[in-house]
């Protein structure tokens, strides 16, 4: 089976340095070509190579360079970082031109997983490569092309758990029947999946999906301190949610989530949003991470965040934004504070604990006065005194405090002198 892009010279060497011990395709590049082979899907390139071998990966990684010589006629200049703790090797090939220049290959070593307790990291140990397939989240992504020596278009098709089967019928299927179990960040991988090929999640699957989330087999409850969340609930969940809102088409994507009723993993209340969709896009509006913006929607923002171990700024931001919207709620009534001047405004919104990436979340919280926060953002925060610094010192001000506090009076009046009208453009129902 000829594989698109692919040089057979760098097949070969791959075989020749694996020294006879079985060494396979894996992932993503098996299902797209048996996708574009068998049911005309269209090619959808080749990043890179992720191939399994049973031994050793460092070792084969040791032997590439005398092989990649021996096929090519040229030394290959080759870059390599190993991973320990999976036994895995990125490599980095700069190829002739005429075949395809730069290369990246994943090299990982066959193993086989077992997880002491549910939604935990696995414990890893030296396996075959069946051991290995059987450790994936979806039968279409469990499939190998073994590379058999001979040349390139010698491959054989391993494929235990009835990937192909499951290509015909487009759905997505779960390999056994504690995999959410052992691992929920597998939903997410489903979501991802389904949303970039148009597949549909398999009956049995959905079932799986439901029951898991529903009797919740982990030893970490909603509500308990999110320090203690095992890793397939907390980091490694947060990893694959950033690669889904990142990578994929993410409405779609969350779509899927939400009719499974698989958001209830990162929490209630994002499970019963129906607005997440238009405030995910204001995020790209206010410059906000996306996922940041999906975690301000929460029950409890905070503790999902530390949950997920976002960054210490954004846990930061989270918590100064819930405190800003409920000062807008507590100051006064709506009336009063719409009576407001836009320097006061200003002046709240500009103080030494909020700024502008607080206001945007406040504004993703739909907080009370989200037209008002967006009159700041849009408009008066980028009003500058119409005096500047130099000709104020050139009056006879002196460098300090006072010097900025003028400048401050210049530019609250510069704003309150405008008419304060709707940002032209601003469309709050986006």
């Amino acid at each position: 089976m000829q594989i698109p892009d692919v040089p057979p010279q760098l097949l070969a060497a791959l075989v020749e340095a694996a020294a006879g011990q079985r060494l396979a395709l894996v992932g993503g590049v098996v299902r797209d070509l048996l996708l574009h082979r068998h049911h005309q899907d269209p090619w959808r390139g080749l990043p890179d190579l992720d191939l399994v071998v049973e031994g050793q990966a460092a070792d084969l990684a040791a032997r590439l360079p005398d092989a990649l010589e021996q096929q090519f006629g040229t030394l290959i200049p080759l870059r390599q970082q190993p991973h320990g703790r999976f036994g895995t090797v990125e490599l980095e090939l700069q190829l002739p031109q005429e075949f395809g220049g730069r290369w990246l290959v994943d090299l990982a070593s066959a193993r086989r997983e077992v997880y002491p307790e549910p939604a935990s990291n696995p414990v890893v140990s030296p396996g075959t490569l069946e051991q290995d397939l059987a450790r994936r989240d979806v039968t279409v992504n469990a499939m190998a092309l073994v590379l058999e020596p001979g040349g390139a278009a010698e491959v054989r098709l391993l494929d235990p758990h009835g990937g192909q089967a499951d290509l015909a019928q487009r759905q997505l299927r779960f390999l056994h029947r504690d995999s959410l179990r052992d691992d929920p960040t597998r939903i997410v991988r489903a979501a991802r999946y389904a949303a970039r090929l148009g597949f549909d999640l398999a009956p049995e699957s959905l079932d799986q999906i439901s029951a898991t989330v529903s009797t919740w087999p982990w030893y970490w409850h909603l509500g308990d301190p999110p320090e203690a969340a095992p890793p397939a609930l907390a980091t490694r969940l947060r990893m694959e949610m950033e690669l889904l809102l990142i990578r994929e088409p993410w409405q779609r994507a969350l779509h899927f989530l939400k009719i499974w009723g698989a958001l209830r993993l990162f929490d209630a209340c994002l499970q019963e949003d129906d607005g997440w969709s238009r405030r995910l896009h204001w995020s790209r509006r206010l410059n906000l991470p996306i996922t940041v913006a999906a975690v301000a929607t929460a029950g409890d923002p905070v503790g999902l965040g530390r949950r997920l171990q976002l960054p210490r700024h954004w846990i930061e931001c989270l918590e100064a934004a819930i405190n800003l919207c409920r000062l807008l709620i507590d100051l006064k009534t709506y009336d009063q504070l719409a009576s407001w001047k836009p320097s006061q405004w200003c002046s709240l919104l500009e103080g030494p604990d909020v700024g502008q990436e607080v206001v945007a979340l406040a504004v993703i919280m739909e907080s009370r006065q989200r037209q008002i926060l967006l009159h700041w953002w849009f408009c008066w925060r980028h009003v500058c005194s119409p005096v500047s610094a130099a000709a104020l010192l050139e009056e006879g001000w002196q460098q300090g405090p006072s010097l900025g506090a003028e400048l401050r009076r210049l530019r609250f009046n510069a704003i309150d002198s405008k008419d304060v009208r709707p940002v032209k453009g601003l469309n709050l129902r986006e």
